[in-house]
Order: C-alpha cells, then sequence, then structure tokens
C-alpha cells in the first residue's frame, strides 16, 4: 500500500493513507531516512499502525549536513520558504546556505519578512535582502499576527517546506494560515537576540486538495557538507553566465588569474559580498 509521510519523529512517523487516515509507522529492520514528505509503501500490522517496506523514488530531497551526520528536513518539495524577521536578527549565512541547498536540488525560493509590524526593524532588515531580490530571489513582506494573504497564491500548487532560525514566526505563521495547525509559539529573548525552539518534529499539512506545508524544527546551522566542493559554485546563480569562460577549465573562482567570475565582481556584475561568501563556504571544513 502506498502512503505519504505527514510527520516524523525519530524512527517513528506518521503515513497519511490513499483514503486520507493516518496510521502510526516504523522501518522496516534497522533502516532510516524516512522524510516529512516522502511517498512510501507500506504493510499495515495492526489497527492505524504498520510497517514502512520501502520509499518510492524522490522528486527532490532537502537536507544539511556536516562532518558527522545528514539531516533529511524534507522530501519531494517544489518550494522552500525562508521565514526571517527583524526581530530577532537573521543570519545571512544561513540564508545564503538555504539558497545553496535548494539550488542544487532545483527547488524554488521564496523568502517571506515576517513581523512587518515592526516598521523600522522591517526596513533595516528590508535593505539587507535587496540583494537577494537583485539576483531574481522573490522576497514577501509581511506580518503573521495581522494578515498572510499575501503569501495563499503562493502555496498554490506547491508542496512548501518552511525553514529558517528558531524566533522568525514560522509557526505563528502556519496557524495564521492553518488554523487547525494549532503549532505552539514561544517569546523571543530580547537579550539573547534568539527565539526558542517550540517546533520539535516535521509535520505536513494540507493547504488544499493541490497544496500542503511542511513545518521543520527550527536551525540555527545549515551544513553543506553532502554537496561536492567543486560544485558549490553552481549554487550561486549569479556565477553560472560566467562558466566557461575563465582561463583555466577547471578555475575554482577563488583567485585564480583570469577568472570571469572574480572579474565580474570587479565590474559590479557579482556581489562582492555573495562572491566572500562562497570563498568562505568554499574554504569551510564544513564542506567536501
Amino acid at each position: 500500500m502506498i502512503g505519504q509521510v505527514v510527520a516524523a519523529f525519530g524512527r517513528h512517523y506518521t503515513v497519511e493513507t490513499s483514503t486520507g487516515e493516518t496510521i502510526s509507522c516504523v522501518m522496516r529492520g534497522k533502516k532510516s531516512g524516512v522524510a516529512c514528505g516522502d511517498w512510501v509503501e507500506y504493510q499495515p500490522t495492526a489497527n492505524e499502525q504498520g510497517v514502512i517496506e520501502a520509499i518510492e523514488p524522490r522528486t527532490s530531497k532537502l537536507y544539511r549536513s556536516d562532518a558527522f551526520k545528514e539531516k533529511i528536513i524534507a522530501a519531494n518539495v517544489t518550494q522552500v520558504i525562508v521565514v526571517v524577521a527583524a526581530i530577532p536578527s537573521f543570519s545571512e549565512e544561513l540564508i545564503n546556505r538555504c539558497l545553496v541547498a535548494a539550488e542544487s536540488e532545483n527547488i524554488a525560493v521564496l523568502i517571506v519578512l515576517n513581523k512587518a509590524d515592526l516598521i523600522e526593524p522591517t526596513r533595516i532588515a528590508m535593505d539587507m535582502l535587496s540583494c537577494y531580490q537583485d539576483l531574481g530571489c522573490r522576497v514577501l513582506v509581511l506580518s503573521a499576527l495581522h494578515d498572510v494573504s499575501l503569501l495563499q497564491p503562493y502555496l498554490k500548487k506547491h508542496l512548501s517546506v518552511f525553514a529558517g532560525q528558531s524566533g522568525m514566526g514560522k509557526s505563528t505563521l502556519l496557524n495564521a494560515l492553518i488554523p487547525q495547525a494549532k503549532r505552539a509559539t514561544a517569546e523571543i529573548s530580547l537579550a539573547l537576540d534568539s527565539g526558542c525552539h517550540t517546533t520539535t518534529h516535521s509535520r505536513l499539512y494540507r493547504f488544499d486538495a493541490e497544496s500542503a506545508i511542511i513545518d521543520s524544527p527550527g536551525f540555527q546551522e545549515f551544513g553543506l557538507n553532502h554537496i561536492a566542493q567543486e560544485n558549490l559554485a553552481w549554487g550561486f546563480v549569479e556565477f553560472q553566465p560566467y562558466f566557461g569562460c575563465c582561463k583555466f577549465s577547471n578555475c575554482r573562482h577563488i583567485n585564480e588569474p583570469g577568472c570571469a567570475v572574480i572579474e565580474a565582481a570587479r565590474q559590479g556584475k557579482i556581489q562582492p559580498k555573495r562572491l566572500a561568501f562562497y570563498h568562505k563556504l568554499f574554504s569551510s571544513h564544513q564542506c567536501k
């Protein structure tokens, strides 16, 4: 029987059946790696229980990794919604890492700047995000506490995943879009400039018959160890027009003479801070 994983709790999973019912499942043997959004073959074993026998082929996989382990965030998603806010402050490095991960899987990205009711902090945050608009990335400004109607059209016919740091308002945003979700929320710490982890597991919620949202736990780091070092540059869309134009065919775009990417940055065609982030990412011990 075929069903979709709508929640993941360690090695236990909730699978939605073809009739819309849910059953609690475990993976056959000691296998793992099942993610929210996966389509799986399962075998019922008792009332509302079953065993996952196999994972169906995925169309995409969003995951983060460091030198020791990988963490699958969601499977078969077509859109990553990176939720940020002016308070607490967000990490541009994390945004860039999300962009690289999404580009490597051909997943669309939407950046949502939440808490727009904080007018002056939002203006400052929008100045920081303008560079991603220049790259062609969609940026939406809203307040989850007041009006989320601007986001609703972007969800249509997508399996979206909310991603971002704790405290950005992902759960509040989800509750506004899908009231029956009833995700827990928490106050942020102004002293620590950080949020609290209230979402402890990934969960899929139906927005309509053709659309769904996966809410994932907040994270402060987004390792990209699964992307080979020589492939990192492909995660920067503005670099791609210059590939093949460098003096050396194996150019790494670091400090090589005749590098078309570096020259484009010198001419203002590529933002220097994006090139600097690429250099930092390339040399990071978190990447192969």
